[in-house]
């Protein structure tokens, strides 16, 4: 599922992005790789801003469409 679809409040895992390596990178200076936990606060147009830990993170519709999701049940999650 891309990010764009994840409901507000649900914690998910990134299990893939579909970018370059200069995306990649770029994610992995905000704290975003493959495996990490986020949960979306809310949607700003086709743009997300999510948490990552004690992070927030503003991504705009070119990256969150990039980036796909796996859906986590409340209990496994630690994003918070």
């Amino acid at each position: 599922m891309s990010l764009i679809e994840l409901p507000v409040g649900t914690p998910a895992r990134i299990a893939e992005i579909r970018g370059g390596q200069q995306l990649v990178h770029r994610l992995l200076g905000l704290g975003l790789r493959v495996g990490s936990e986020v949960a979306v606060l809310h949607h700003r147009r086709r743009g997300v801003v999510l948490s990552t830990g004690d992070t927030r993170v503003a991504l705009g519709d070119g990256v969150v469409e990039k980036l796909f999701v796996e859906p986590l049940a409340v209990d496994e999650a630690s994003v918070g």
